[in-house]
């Protein structure tokens, strides 16, 4: 289970039970964490019960009903719905994960959605991104060059090179593995945390790219990337099956590596 982050001064009461739908038999209870922090009042869990048989198998399909059914003031973030863009990431059954591509049916009893923990809220589902994605644009998420170009040919790799990206370019920042680690909700303002070294990792590994000295002169800090203590919390809850604790280990043996 993940620890979430609520207003300081605030617990969650419960808030109000929707009327259920007339004549449904497959129903399924969503618990949603609401909260404005203009309008303010305490945070809540409002209680919506889903017709099953009139709704689609994923947990974004049964919001994407609710608001347009029952409670057009719900508030969430949703694009893709494939799970590539990262835009439904949230707390759900106590796992941060994409609503886009969790099933309803995974979830035994009521269904208890919050949004991503330890990150200050906009309005209900929605986390404020703006920091994490300041940290994300720190380390220069795109290939740099030293030398000039005068060939005016593509800059190709092996596919020995371009191997070794697997497991890095899938990532598609949804912050579910930062927002899960420890480490991240202590030093969040000083340590990149799992997505944004993951991002880093990418960059340092491409082939193509002729500034990994700086690159890692500038992730030398005790922070950036020391506050890591492989609890795995980010590799747990990837939902894209990726390994930002591999990566964040394959910098700091590179940065041993280049001590010796």
């Amino acid at each position: 289970m993940v620890e979430l982050t609520l207003p300081r001064e605030s617990k969650i009461v419960a808030g109000r039970v929707h009327p259920k739908p007339v004549a449904a038999k497959n129903t399924k209870v969503f618990k949603i964490y609401r909260w404005d922090p203009v309008a303010g009042g305490q945070p809540r869990l409002d209680e919506y019960t889903i017709d099953l048989d009139t709704c689609g198998p994923m947990v974004l399909d049964a919001l994407i009903k609710i608001k347009n059914e029952q409670d057009g003031t719900l508030t969430f973030r949703r694009s893709c719905r494939e799970g590539i863009c990262g835009s439904c990431a949230m707390n759900i059954d106590g796992t941060n994960t994409l609503a886009c591509t969790k099933g309803i049916d995974e979830v035994c009893g009521e269904v208890k959605i919050y949004p991503l923990p330890h990150m200050e809220v906009i309005k209900d589902l929605v986390p404020d991104l703006s920091k994490i994605f300041a940290q994300y644009q720190s380390i220069k998420p795109w290939l740099r060059a030293e030398s000039e170009i005068t060939t005016g040919a593509e800059c190709r790799q092996s596919e020995t090179e371009r191997a070794k990206l697997d497991g890095l370019w899938e990532c598609i920042l949804c912050f579910c593995c930062s927002t899960s680690c420890p480490s991240y909700w202590w030093n969040g303002d000083r340590y990149l945390g799992p997505a944004v070294l993951l991002q880093a990792y990418r960059w340092i590994a491409d082939s193509r790219d002729e500034t990994v000295g700086e690159r890692l002169d500038d992730l030398e800090d005790p922070f950036k990337l020391y506050r890591c203590h492989t609890i795995m919390n980010c590799t747990k809850t990837c939902p894209k099956g990726l390994n930002p604790a591999q990566a964040i280990g394959s910098i700091k043996q590179l940065m041993v590596a280049r001590k010796v």
